[in-house]
């Protein structure tokens, strides 16, 4: 028995080639393909190739070539029924299960399918040679849509007393006509009317590019009617799941990394005429789980771009809160408010393709500064208010379904309100680890303000531990050896010492043949130098210091790497850089 059409598209559209074929062979991008060595022959040069746009692999070494389903076949001697069902697992889908119901949703799919594409059809050439329809054309035209934008996203117009019923009834049954949402019984005259009647219409397609709903729009200022409406949820159709201009925008994943998510139709038509083809609308409805997981399969950044006004900011934080749960490593959420009183549509007629593109660069924000923005605005200086305000971050995080995200999402909210109540928490353990300067910018400081760093600090007591205490150290240089120093001029002066300790030969401070300056500079600064004195015949108090420096010492160490990996992690998100800074921050803890 077959499998329908839909259920396969579906596994096609959450799944690209390259992230099932990378479970197994290492990729590495090449212009719009991926290379890697042949899975199905040994090689030492790369002549496997995947293309996520076209769909398919190819093996120039053996000349093997499909799609998901046949690689899954041969590169784990699986039959097509058992590779539907590993990547239907993969993909997140629930295993389909053969039975008369299914044969007979199969037909009627089928009779579905048809029936919409016979309607578009029609209504698509009607706008383009009917005569009569000089008004809807009149109104693209104003729009500044002409019959390239017509034709590319299939666009009719449905004239108000419009008789294509009658035409299709024979081909259709009643029931069919009904459940397709394109038409509705009316109680008191009893006849069948159709939905879009007066309107253009958007043909919403699926994966394939198969139109299986509509939107559709007034062309006239009319009040008392809705300017869009879509298609009712029908046994075909979900609002939630699906997404206008997805069949076209996702064959561009390949060479672009980002799209554009907008509120109408219009939207994605007028940036698609002005050279922003990567975008999609959602339909009419909340954005969805199921909406944000599909683009996550092709896009790795969704800028979501709503209409700069008050309805359109509401819709944008409604977004956000719903689509922080997504996030995932490697992937981006972020939003773009337009000037007040501009749409997609409007902005880039005006100011065109360029201006748009650098509009994004400098305004868009990540999801989870926006959602910070928002109830930071909402929120006064009293405690109470702030107590709110940090209780909704944190009910925000906790959404997160990733761990690693929720964690540093998490982080960041709270230190940005640290930052706003500095005194709050004075005396007390800070949730977050306080980031130390990185040693240049340490140095920099220093030179430009002529102040002493913490760790120079703690270096010069180290200098003048050994200084004052050289035979005792000479016989115990073990515990020196590994200790490491950040400024530049203390290291050179700590591994002077070292080489001079290690010589074996009798040391004083007269000897040591340093800069009277540079001793003057350690002997001032010191921190230990007066518990240091105090304690003059007391060995074990001086080795106790030595171990305190040594430890506070490699704290920095750990400190400033634990800082370059979270740099780090906040690019990449990979699961070995966190690895690399938990074990770290272990070191940090048993120190």
């Amino acid at each position: 028995m077959k499998y329908p059409k839909e259920y396969l598209d579906e596994i096609k559209t959450r799944l690209k080639v390259s992230t099932v074929v990378s479970k197994s062979v290492a990729l590495k991008k090449r212009g719009k393909e991926y290379v890697g060595l042949s899975p199905f022959k040994t090689e030492k040069t790369p002549s496997f190739t995947v293309n996520d746009e076209k769909e398919f692999y190819h093996c120039f070494a053996t000349s093997e070539h499909g799609n998901i389903f046949d690689f899954v076949m041969k590169t784990q001697n699986f039959k097509f029924g058992e590779a539907v069902k590993h990547l239907a697992q993969l993909a997140g889908m629930q295993t389909y299960t053969f039975s008369k119901q299914d044969e007979e949703r199969e037909k009627k799919w089928k009779e579905y399918l048809s029936l919409y594409s016979q309607y578009v059809d029609f209504y698509h050439d009607e706008l383009l040679k009917n005569e009569t329809y000089s008004d809807a054309r009149d109104y693209l035209k104003n729009r500044s849509l002409g019959k390239e934008e017509v034709k590319k996203f299939k666009i009719g117009y449905i004239e108000k007393n419009p008789n294509f019923f009658d035409k299709i009834k024979n081909n259709f049954s009643e029931q069919a006509l009904v459940e397709s949402g394109l038409f509705y019984l009316d109680e008191k005259k009893k006849i069948y009317v159709e939905r879009f009647r007066g309107r253009l219409i958007f043909p919403i397609n699926n994966i394939s590019g198969q139109p299986f709903a509509l939107g559709g729009r007034i062309i006239e200022k009319l009040d008392y009617l809705a300017k869009y409406i879509n298609s009712p949820e029908t046994p075909f159709f979900k609002k939630g799941s699906n997404l206008y201009n997805l069949d076209l925008a996702r064959k561009l994943s390949n060479k672009i990394d980002h799209i554009y998510l907008v509120e109408g139709y219009m939207d994605v038509v007028s940036l698609s005429k002005n050279g922003i083809e990567n975008v999609v609308a959602n339909l009419g409805t909340s954005l969805t789980d199921k909406q944000i997981l599909i683009l996550n399969q092709f896009f790795d950044d969704i800028i979501i771009c709503f209409d700069g006004d008050e309805s359109g900011y509401k819709a944008a934080l409604r977004a956000a809160e719903n689509s922080i749960k997504e996030l995932k490593p490697e992937k981006q959420i972020s939003f773009l408010f337009l000037p007040d009183g501009e749409d997609p549509d409007s902005y880039a007629n005006k100011n065109g393709k360029q201006n748009f593109i650098d509009f994004t660069k400098q305004s868009k924000i990540s999801i989870h500064q926006f959602i910070f923005n928002h109830y930071k605005s909402q929120t006064s200086n009293d405690p109470s208010s702030m107590a709110i305000f940090e209780k909704k971050l944190r009910s925000v995080a906790a959404t997160i379904k990733d761990d690693y995200i929720k964690k540093y999402v998490l982080e960041f909210f709270l230190e940005k309100i640290s930052s706003l109540t500095p005194h709050s928490n004075v005396g007390k353990k800070q949730f977050y680890v306080k980031k130390v300067k990185s040693l240049d910018s340490t140095k920099k400081h220093f030179n430009e303000s002529k102040l002493i760093s913490g760790v120079e600090i703690k270096e010069f007591s180290l200098l003048y531990l050994i200084m004052n205490n050289l035979d005792i150290i000479q016989e115990n240089i073990h515990l020196i050896e590994d200790i490491k120093l950040f400024s530049a001029e203390n290291k050179i002066i700590f591994e002077s010492l070292l080489s001079k300790l290690k010589s074996g030969e009798k040391l004083t401070l007269e000897n040591l043949s340093l800069d009277t300056q540079i001793i003057e500079k350690i002997f001032k600064f010191a921190s230990i130098k007066h518990i240091l004195n105090n304690n003059k015949d007391d060995q074990n108090k001086m080795f106790e210091l030595l171990d305190e420096i040594s430890k506070d010492l490699k704290n920095y160490d750990l400190e400033f790497r634990i800082e370059q990996l979270e740099s780090k992690f906040s690019k990449d998100l990979s699961e070995s850089t966190f690895d690399e800074i938990r074990e770290l921050k272990k070191q940090k803890n048993i120190n």
